[in-house]
């Protein structure tokens, strides 16, 4: 299988790194990451009162899925959508989980509303009045080239340019000791079939049936500033879209398969 998109607009937002532009310059060596963490996404396309109320996974989702869109050049609503996150938002989970089993009468409406895999997908498309499609999934330790491939699998077979947006938080609680993860990140990508943008930068994906599956590590400075989060398997490929020459990534898409990710 072969799959070839173009990419359109590149998002990337994390506590130390919170800008695309800052972290390429960190990933190339051009610059130091800032001492003090940024605070949290605060996304204009929702109104004040859910801005204020929407959990941190859809904070940082909708940062950088506004940014790709701007990157891109494409108007929000116009594009059928792939958000991704691993665990989703273990702390309202492990909320859940607590209140159900102590106070079960106290359950926070709010906190339900919010404890769904697709809220941050779902906070998207009403923020910004799409009635396009969006796929939420996660897949675990595969969730990032899971989420990838349908992104582009989509682009492909639909003719039109996808959205993919990918984020992980700190988990809390008893869960975090079976889905663990630290700090809040986000990633987006705006691929697009290559006879829409036959300039810009391009994907080729292929699969391959290995044995002793071994991914491409992430080896920049921005490295240990997202490892410990459950999205840091992204980062390999965003160290290559940091530089302009041709690279290839090696991403797990299960435990016996690969995702090569050559870039253009």
């Amino acid at each position: 299988m072969t799959l070839r998109v173009a990419i359109e607009g590149v998002a990337f937002w994390a506590s130390r790194l919170p800008s695309w532009d800052l972290a390429q310059a960190v990933i190339r060596g051009e610059q130091q990451p800032p001492e003090t963490a940024s605070a949290r996404p605060s996304p204009t396309l929702l109104a004040p009162t859910e801005r204020r109320r929407a959990p941190d996974t859809v904070a940082v989702a909708l940062e950088v899925a506004a940014r790709a869109c701007e990157a891109a050049g494409r108007k929000p609503a116009d594009l059928p959508s792939v958000f991704a996150s691993t665990h989703g938002d273990t702390a309202i989970s492990d909320y859940m989980c607590a209140t159900l089993a102590g106070t079960p009468t106290l359950i926070s409406p709010i906190k339900f509303h919010n404890s769904v895999h697709n809220a941050a997908a779902g906070y998207w498309s009403i923020g910004t009045g799409s009635v396009a499609p969006y796929t939420a999934i996660s897949a675990f330790e595969y969730t990032f080239a899971s989420g990838l491939l349908e992104a582009a699998t989509q682009a492909v077979c639909e003719n039109r340019p996808v959205l993919y947006v990918v984020f992980d938080i700190e988990s809390k609680g008893a869960l975090a000791t079976m889905a663990p993860s630290r700090g809040l990140f986000g990633a987006a990508l705006v691929v697009a079939p290559v006879a829409h943008n036959p300039q810009q930068r391009k994907m080729i994906l292929t699969t391959e049936t290995v044995t002793g599956l071994d991914p491409t590590p992430a080896r920049s400075a921005a490295a240990p500033l997202v490892a410990e989060n459950a999205m840091a398997p992204c980062l390999p490929l965003f160290e290559v879209l940091a530089y302009s020459n041709p690279r290839t990534v090696r991403l797990c898409l299960s435990r016996s398969t690969a995702l090569n990710v050559q870039v253009n």
